[in-house]
């Protein structure tokens, strides 16, 4: 049954005053530490702190000095309790009184002015008392109103060991990293840490309906560098202990369970204070929509001077239970002196005026056992901080379960409450709803008499809670941390070596996580929100594989020409996969190749890369052009025909012959013969290589001009077989002529069937003989008769009758306009040219 003391009677079970210190500071000053290392200087003590995950971690160091037999863990949620414990660790709420130690101290004193729980922590500070000392811990803003409650009290002032300065205002995604970043809701925190995700590849979060294995897990990530951000409501201000650097509040209001409001000066100094850790220096500051902080509070939060609390949260402890109605009357009772301000109504509070109200319960809270009953079951917590009607109506089921003749909760009942919590599928809402539900059923299995089998509820419970806490941690690290970029750049930052691998696919795994494919030389990353994401990948992968890169080299260089692929376009593949491109080189016969720039190959490898293709390049261009390549290095050849032979080769295979007259003028009997020997034919309009007709040579020389161009590939080559093709408008006559298919009207001919026909036109027939009829001609270069008239006639024939002869027109008379010069870039000067 609950504590029943007056409020003006320490509660001191032996009647023993001991020495009362209270010691007081800023954060990081090393508080919490000297009351651990006082207590485990006498033969036993008791602490309290103010939350359940600071009882737990404080319980484990003092474990790891004493060992578990001789420390007690209690809170409202867990309790583990050695045989012969000395030392009892435990949460303000949970402490047991009813046993006397050597030391007693209580954690953030200052609760005592929170308007929810500080009539807690107010009892503890006027009635807990260890027998030889007891210590309050706090801030200095409390200490007028200890002198005035507590006269005797001796006071020890802490100085912090860092200094906090304020750093003003910085936008969200500029934030230095090993930066918390502050807001007062949930939607507000979520929506930041989406930002943080986007912008810089992730960050923890922390709220305070989180549980604590949760809120530890996320803390987890933040210490051990995975993320370099962390963005929570206040719940980091009172106890967590990390590695912070700055502090950027993000909003400077929250509401107080009343109304919203701004925060004071002694709340940002608490939260600020997390910034920098023992002798290392922090910072504050602003962020998001906040406007710049007023320089008096900076002034405050930076020398730690604040305004000295006036009042303290007060609520009878002197209960009556002899009804429900007294109960209620001395919970309402006035505080006896102005310090001390009644709380109001409690969660606890207004669960008994609820119940008041239930004719069952009225029922069976007869007598001081059955009403201090009542009071025990409206202790019982509603995590999820809502006090709905669904809450009230499981007290009143469990009250009247406990009034029962079995006096326990019916075990069936319980096994369907908790089973329907035993979840894990939902949004991160509703893990967190399902778990803030199980917690209210871990503290009442830590109610031994009202279960059957309390132990086993016990386990039952925690093991619910940590596998929704697991749920939640990896709920919030999906949606909020991208673990591949933290992974990578935390493994950058440390200049570690990076564990890396090419699967069979081509999917590349860095330290574990998937970061792209490499193809061939070539990574793709995966696809990546930000920039910096993108950067990080792609410095990750060059890291880490260079041993993969260098391997697949020296298998590239190995390769026979069979494994590459000169395509259209200009593009070097090795199989399927590009690897360089051709650009303008030194000659029309030798093109530039350019390694694929987007590889993650350095200079000189680019340069092994490039080497092999080269040769690559001449072996296709000296097996499908042998002749020009003879042509280009033939020995003998002097004056006219050396002219020739270099415009031939230039050309590709084909030189127009009115543009070459000078030339084939001065071109003696042995230079024709020389380059006969050389497969050079001097025809009608051209001259030209004989042996570049087949189509892989013609496709190369499309290819090689392009290039030497700088364009793309303007039409398709002509198709194997064919000796004329429509001629498309885009290409320049240039074109075709350098693949062999001299243009002539509309139509491309191949420039010896082209050459044959002309011959055919201008050689007389035979004395009596008919002319060639034009199926004849037209045969020769593979077009229907009747499409035979254009091409003639663009070539300058013509015939006076149908069924005649053709005959070249004679060049016609310059008439007097015509005797002015043309520009050689005119249009018309074509024109004149085909005239001639």
């Amino acid at each position: 049954m609950p504590d029943a003391r007056p409020l003006s009677v320490p509660y001191n079970p032996q009647g023993v005053e001991g020495r009362l210190v209270a010691v007081l500071g800023p954060t990081n000053t090393g508080k919490t530490h000297l009351a651990i290392e006082r207590m485990l200087g006498h033969r036993t003590g008791m602490i309290g702190f103010p939350l359940r995950l600071l009882a737990r971690e404080n319980y484990d160091r003092i474990v790891a000095q004493k060992g578990r037999e001789a420390v007690a863990l209690v809170t409202g949620e867990e309790k583990i309790l050695p045989r012969h414990p000395r030392y009892w660790v435990c949460t303000v709420e949970s402490m047991p009184l009813d046993r006397p130690v050597d030391f007693l101290a209580v954690d953030e004193i200052q609760l005592c002015a929170d308007p929810e729980r500080g009539h807690i922590f107010t009892d503890r500070l006027l009635n807990a008392r260890g027998l030889v000392e007891t210590m309050v811990l706090g801030s200095d803003s409390i200490q007028p109103l200890i002198r005035k409650l507590v006269p005797r009290a001796e006071f020890i002032s802490r100085p912090r060991f860092s200094q906090l300065t304020y750093a003003g205002f910085r936008k969200l995604t500029r934030l230095p990293p090993r930066s918390a970043v502050v807001a007062f809701s949930a939607t507000d925190v979520y929506a930041m840490a989406e930002l943080l995700r986007r912008q810089r590849g992730g960050t923890a979060v922390v709220l305070g309906a989180l549980s604590p294995r949760t809120r530890n897990a996320q803390v987890g990530l933040y210490q051990a560098g995975e993320v370099d951000y962390l963005v929570a409501t206040d719940a980091i201000g009172m106890g967590l202990n990390m590695d912070v650097d700055h502090v950027a509040f993000a909003r400077m209001t929250k509401f107080d369970g009343q109304q919203p409001r701004r925060l004071r000066a002694a709340e940002v100094a608490q939260i600020a204070g997390r910034a920098g850790r023992h002798m290392r220096d922090g910072t504050f500051g602003i962020t998001d929509e906040v406007e710049a902080l007023e320089a008096d509070l900076v002034d405050r939060v930076e020398n730690h001077r604040f305004e000295a609390l006036k009042t303290l949260t007060w609520r009878n402890s002197a209960l009556r239970f002899d009804t429900p109605g007294y109960l209620l009357q001395s919970l309402e009772a006035r505080p006896p002196i102005p310090e001390l301000v009644r709380v109001r109504d409690a969660d606890d509070h207004l669960a008994l005026q609820a119940l008041v109200r239930d004719g069952d319960v009225m029922e069976r809270a007869r007598g001081r056992a059955a009403v201090g009953l009542l009071w025990e079951v409206c202790q019982v917590p509603d995590f999820r901080k809502v006090l709905s009607d669904a809450h009230t109506r499981l007290l009143a089921q469990m009250f009247l379960h406990l009034r029962a003749p079995a006096g326990r909760l019916p075990t069936d009942w319980v096994a369907q409450q908790v089973a329907r919590l035993d979840r894990i599928e939902g949004d991160i809402d509703a893990l967190v709803a399902r778990i803030a539900h199980v917690r209210t059923w871990t503290y009442i299995s830590n109610r031994p008499a009202w279960l059957a089998d309390p132990l086993e509820w016990q386990e039952r419970t925690r093991a619910i809670e940590d596998t929704l806490s697991d749920a939640l941690h990896q709920r919030l690290t999906e949606r909020f941390i991208d673990r591949r970029s933290a992974v990578l750049a935390r493994t950058l930052k440390e200049g570690r070596a990076l564990s890396a691998g090419v699967r069979t696919d081509g999917e590349v795994v860095v330290e574990g996580h998937a970061v792209g494919r490499l193809e061939g030389f070539r990574f793709s990353p995966d696809a990546v929100d930000r920039p910096e994401e993108a950067r990080a990948l792609l410095t990750a992968a060059r890291r880490a594989l260079g041993p993969e890169l260098n391997k697949r080299l020296v298998r590239f260089e190995k390769e026979t020409d069979g494994a590459f692929t000169l395509r259209p376009d200009g593009v070097l593949a090795w199989g399927d996969l590009p690897v360089a491109r051709l650009a303008p080189g030194p000659s029309v016969l030798m093109p530039a190749v350019v390694p694929d720039p987007d590889t993650l190959l350095d200079q000189a490898q680019q340069d092994r890369l490039r080497a092999r293709l080269v040769r690559f390049l001449q072996d296709r261009v000296a097996r499908l052009l042998r002749p020009l390549l003879d042509l280009r290095d033939a020995d003998g050849l002097s004056g006219s025909a050396r002219g020739l032979a270099f415009q031939i080769v230039e050309g590709l295979g084909v030189l127009d012959r009115p543009s070459a007259a000078g030339l084939i003028e001065g071109l003696e009997r042995d230079g024709r013969r020389a380059l006969s020997r050389h497969g050079v034919r001097l025809g009608v309009r051209h001259l030209y290589l004989t042996a570049l007709t087949k189509p892989g040579a013609v496709e190369l020389r499309a290819l090689l001009w392009a290039v030497r161009h700088g364009m793309a590939l303007p039409a398709p080559v002509p198709p194997p077989g064919r000796v004329s093709v429509d001629r498309a408008e885009g290409p320049p006559p240039g074109f075709w002529q350098a693949i062999g298919y001299p243009a002539a009207g509309t139509r491309a001919v191949r420039v010896d069937m082209l050459d044959r026909l002309e011959v055919e036109v201008m050689t007389p027939p035979p004395d009596g003989a008919p002319p060639r009829s034009d199926a004849d001609l037209a045969r020769i270069i593979g077009l229907p008769p009747a499409a035979l008239a254009p091409v003639l006639e663009a070539l300058g024939y013509s015939r006076k009758d149908e069924g005649g002869p053709w005959r070249r027109r004679p060049p016609r008379k310059p008439k007097a306009r015509d005797a002015r010069p043309v520009a050689e870039d005119h249009p018309f000067a074509k024109l004149a040219h085909l005239r001639r």
